[in-house]
């Protein structure tokens, strides 16, 4: 089983000619986002899957030696679904997804690290598709990356085979192209998940933002993150004008680092992160989504929940990509001038629009009027 707005980027040769010719026209959009593109398979799976390979619902991990096993045997038992994906890579495309709503076509680029492969073209051609500017690196020796999304009662796990992914280097970052699209774009946007990758190419980019007085946002992306890549986060940190997350990887950063009462108060946590060490002058936004809870949005010393829409149980479908799709929906907003709480409501558009489909897929016009 496929989804259609995979089916139809693999349908057309077209498409995907098309899509490598436009990667050479010059960039003259607003948002850059930077990260791991990965092909998701995804499965409604038992909970013996998930026992059987050690993972809990609503987490995102790193694959292991155990779960290798994992891939071919959701290709056997389970139908998977093939749909493009990569946390940053949602986000763009739902970003872009909502620009071109609005009248904005053609204002967001990607950049990340595939094989040589027919994943690689599948994501290439997906991402064109959305209207986005992709500008992979490209490595003839390693396969492009793939994401067990495990999903079971609409909650979903993720383990990640970064293969590819792991192999974007600053080099990259250097060529010509890569340097006309950064220094062209207006905003950037990095998910935790490339601080196991190159943080050195975070940094470029996130110096190049700096002086150039534009807005780096960040996410902290799941408790692994927080827990095991705290020189990374911390560097990275410095650097976010915006950080988004959601409440599990809030809590984890909360009592690594003795905030809010040891992660139990988010609120609190929220705040201090704001208010923590940041280069350049202007404040940090800490945005915590809690699910159909209250997004809880902190700056300035003032924090603020934003009620959330509850979707009947009956139309959850995935809650894969509802957190990225949240920060997509808030940055196409931003970008259009709006302020935090519209950003906040777009965002809860998006996510409330993808938890209702299959995985991250666009395969309806966004109805979203900024």
């Amino acid at each position: 089983v496929i989804s259609l707005s995979f089916l139809s980027c693999l349908l057309s040769r077209n498409n995907f000619v098309s899509s490598a010719k436009s990667t050479m026209a010059p960039f003259s959009g607003s948002l850059m986002g930077m990260g791991n593109p990965l092909l998701d398979v995804s499965a409604e799976v038992g909970q013996e899957i998930l026992d059987k390979y050690s993972v809990k619902l609503d987490d995102a991990i790193l694959a292991e030696e155990k779960h290798m096993p994992l891939y071919q045997e959701l290709v056997d038992n389970h139908s998977p679904q093939y749909i493009a994906g990569g946390a940053t890579q949602n986000t763009i495309r739902v970003a872009q997804w909502v620009l071109s709503a609005n009248g904005r076509p053609d204002e967001t680029a990607y950049m990340g690290c595939v094989g040589t492969d027919k994943f690689g073209e599948q994501l290439e051609a997906c991402a064109a598709k959305d209207g986005v500017k992709v500008h992979y690196m490209k490595d003839p020796t390693t396969p492009t990356g793939v994401c067990a999304v495990l999903v079971k009662g609409g909650e979903r796990s993720l383990v990640t085979k970064l293969d590819a992914a792991n192999n974007f280097k600053p080099s990259h970052i250097e060529t010509p192209e890569s340097k006309a699209i950064y220094e062209a774009a207006k905003c950037y946007y990095i998910a935790g998940f490339f601080l196991t990758v190159s943080v050195d190419s975070l940094k470029v980019v996130a110096e190049h933002a700096l002086s150039a007085g534009k807005p780096f946002c960040l996410n902290l992306s799941a408790p692994f993150i927080v827990d095991f890549f705290g020189d990374q986060v911390a560097t990275a940190l410095e650097y976010a004008d915006y950080l988004f997350c959601n409440e599990s990887e809030a809590a984890a950063y909360g009592k690594k680092h003795g905030l809010g009462d040891d992660g139990k108060d988010l609120k609190e946590v929220a705040l201090q992160v704001a208010a923590s060490p940041k280069k350049g002058g202007k404040p940090r936004t800490v945005v915590f989504t809690q699910g159909s809870s209250a997004t809880i949005v902190a700056c300035n010393g003032t924090v603020t929940e934003y009620p959330v829409t509850l979707l009947p149980k009956e139309a959850l479908v995935d809650t894969n990509g509802a957190g990225d799709s949240f920060v997509g929906g808030f940055l196409a907003a931003m970008l259009v001038g709006k302020d935090v709480k519209d950003c906040v409501e777009a965002g809860h558009f998006a996510a409330r629009f993808i938890i209702q489909q299959s995985g991250c897929t666009l395969d309806k016009p966004c109805e979203l009027k900024l």
